[in-house]
């Protein structure tokens, strides 16, 4: 009897992907409660709702129904409750809802307008502290005024820099502030306030008698965006207390379990996007100056390992250890994101504690830490919820939330590969072949480049990849200098030096893979995204060796892009700290328009038409250039869709952006006769 034929990856199988978004262990270590997203394709909606996992054996069982959003799940600190959000009373407003862990309604907890940031138990599990950014009181007599409503916004009156956000749209009048809220009555009391500054990130004290955040204290924080402090709020009344920390930005602040000390996740310096992020600590009391843990280990203390299936890997604060001896970050480095153990005392070379060729993301101990919960992807997975037990063992899977669809796909065959860039450097890329290749044969190829370009390429699941390898490429991808998981120095290459070294690091990839005896030299293509649209058209405009070329989110003029991103004037930082107009010659050089005139490859420009990060007229431009060249090229646009439309748009539009990727290299990589 033959075997069934496996299915090869489609567009289509996004709409049946489920992707695991979070998950959180019980106090008590016997179960996790995660997220599971899911595509309702009818409706072209996204929906979440709550699971349950036994932490040892047994099968998930839905914890929350419904199509509605229910994410962000946390334990009460006895283990009792779960606490989320939900949109499940009005789907464009989320509310705290707390459900008993032993069953029974979810019970709403708060009655807010506008938008919730990071939120946590108190130690005693009275009380909750969040981050929330109110609706503008003209946003919501709008909405209850019929007239008004129909008439919409008369106009905008923006006094601050940054007024956007990609994937938000323009900014509330409304700052982010701290809300304390009665976990049992619901009632809420703002802690902060003010127009100019944002308070975030919130975390108790052990005690429960302060709390730690972060806010940007200076006059103009949009125009010091990078000098964030942590502040210390007593609970019983008094002002903040600002601790001594570097200038920097900084995040996710946990104090340790004795109160002596606060760890913080930051990176030391005015701009400096090239440094890497570091693990902190700091006296709580403020006796003594902050101290990064991982500087002498060149490595970055982040989740970049990227993917694009909506959700990915969440990125997690840093986890101390019951006796305060050492922290739990997650480290990116070298195509792989891990869970490191820092020792405090800064003796101790790092422990890795979660290793393998993937990522690991939200990650969350028992209260005894005698278990550990996480979520882990790899190249074959996107990601699903494993435990560790601390003292040793095999971990074990304990969701399959995509592993009937993957077992039915064939794949294709993935290889690592350490090359030598053009000046003697170190260089990792990957090279994926077609299901079912035959070594005889000679494929056509697709060069991807990512975006960033402060990330990396790796171990995790790319559904783009693995959907261009079924449909006959060879696909390879690599990690340039500019971006991270390769320390510093490699970061630091391209800083304002765009399209040089990374450039060159590209074409020597490309040049190892022209050599492959299953590779046809004359059928290469080049696509990327953001940075790698970047990428893709300074290649298109300084190389003829590509027969096709996709062009995605771009930036392609960085004069024009100065105040037209949502990360406004803060290029200049990347640029030699100077504006376009004192330094017009340093933008134009680096910007690939100025190249576009040598372009002959055919391209394809794909944007969105609400991208806030690079402006739909970044793309245009390329079009409008190559169609006044001569030069094959056409233009897709997408309403409604923000610069994250590859990874978190409508699944029916992210169908049709991978249909026309395929369809313009089709054309152009065909066999070519005789």
């Amino acid at each position: 009897m033959v075997a069934n034929r496996k299915r090869l990856i489609s567009a289509d199988d996004l709409y049946r992907f489920e992707l695991v978004t979070d998950c959180q262990l019980s106090p008590d270590g016997q179960h996790v409660v995660f997220a599971v997203q899911w595509v309702d394709r009818e409706r072209e909606k996204t929906y979440a709702n709550l699971w349950i996992v036994p932490a040892d054996r047994g099968r998930p069982r839905q914890f929350t129904q419904g199509d509605q959003v229910d994410t962000h799940p946390r334990w009460s600190p006895d283990g009792s409750e779960i606490a989320f959000l939900s949109n499940r009373r009005d789907e464009k407003q989320m509310q705290l809802y707390v459900i008993p862990f032993s069953g029974g309604e979810a019970r709403q907890l708060t009655e807010m307008q506008g938008q919730f940031g990071n939120w946590e138990w108190s130690p005693d599990g009275r009380w909750l502290v969040c981050d929330f950014c109110q609706r503008d009181a003209a946003e919501i007599e709008r909405e209850t005024d019929e007239r008004k409503k129909e008439l919409g916004v008369v106009c905008r009156h923006v006094t601050r820099v940054f007024f956007k956000l990609n994937g938000r749209g323009f900014l509330p009048q409304e700052r982010k502030h701290l809300w304390l809220i009665d976990a049992l009555s619901g009632k809420a009391r703002q802690l902060t306030a003010g127009d100019v500054h944002d308070e975030w990130a919130a975390s108790w004290s052990p005690d429960g008698k302060e709390i730690v955040y972060c806010s940007n204290r200076s006059h103009d924080p949009d125009l010091e965006p990078d000098a964030v402090d942590l502040l210390l709020l007593p609970l019983d009344g008094g002002e903040p207390r600002r601790l001594e920390t570097p200038l920097g930005p900084k995040d996710s602040p946990r104090f340790s379990p004795d109160g002596r000390w606060i760890a913080y996740l930051g990176r030391e310096g005015r701009g400096c996007w090239w440094r890497h992020r570091g693990l902190w600590v700091v006296p709580a009391n403020g006796s003594g100056p902050a101290r990064n843990l991982t500087a002498r280990f060149d490595l970055v203390v982040s989740n970049l390992t990227v993917n694009d299936l909506p959700g990915g890997l969440p990125e997690n604060p840093p986890l101390w250890s019951r006796d305060g001896r050492h922290i739990f970050v997650q480290v990116s480095r070298h195509g792989c994101t891990t869970l490191a153990a820092v020792d405090v005392a800064g003796e101790a070379e790092l422990e890795t504690v979660i290793d393998g060729p993937g990522a690991v993301g939200a990650c969350s101990f028992d209260a005894a830490q005698s278990r550990l919960a996480y979520l882990y992807g790899d190249m074959g997975n996107p990601g699903e919820v494993w435990v560790q037990d601390v003292a040793g063992g095999a971990p074990r899977q304990r969701s399959h939330v995509n592993t009937r669809l993957l077992q039915a796909r064939e794949l294709g065959q993935m290889e690592e590969v350490w090359f030598k860039g053009p000046d003697d450097n170190d260089l990792q890329g990957w090279i994926l072949k077609p299901p079912d290749f035959d070594p005889t044969r000679r494929y056509p190829s697709i060069l991807e480049i990512h975006g960033g370009p402060w990330v990396q390429y790796g171990n995790l699941f790319m559904h783009e990849f693995y959907f261009l390898a079924a449909h006959g490429y060879v696909v390879y991808f690599c990690n340039p200098r500019g971006g991270h998981g390769y320390g510093e120095a490699h970061a630091r290459a391209i800083t304002n030096r765009w399209g040089s070294v990374d450039y060159a690091d590209l074409m020597a990839w490309a040049d190892l893979l022209q050599q492959k005896p299953y590779v046809d030299p004359q059928r290469m293509g080049v696509t990327g995204g953001s940075y790698g649209g970047y990428m893709t058209t300074w290649i298109i405009g300084h190389t003829d060796r590509f027969r096709a070329a996709v062009v995605q989110r771009c930036v392609s003029n960085l004069i024009s892009m100065y105040g037209s991103s949502d990360m406004n004037w803060s290029f200049e930082m990347e640029f030699g700290e100077e504006p376009p107009w004192e330094n017009f010659a340093n933008y134009w050089q680096q910007s690939p328009i100025k190249y576009i005139a040598n372009a002959t490859t055919p391209t394809l420009v794909i944007h969105s038409e609400r991208d806030l990060r690079c402006a739909a007229e970044q793309g245009e431009q390329v079009f409008v250039a190559l169609k006044r060249l001569g030069v094959d090229t056409e233009l897709v646009l997408f309403p409604d869709e923000s610069h994250e439309l590859s990874r978190g748009g409508r699944t029916d539009r992210r169908v049709a952006r991978l249909n026309h990727i395929l369809r313009w290299f089709d054309r152009y990589l065909e066999e070519m006769p005789g």
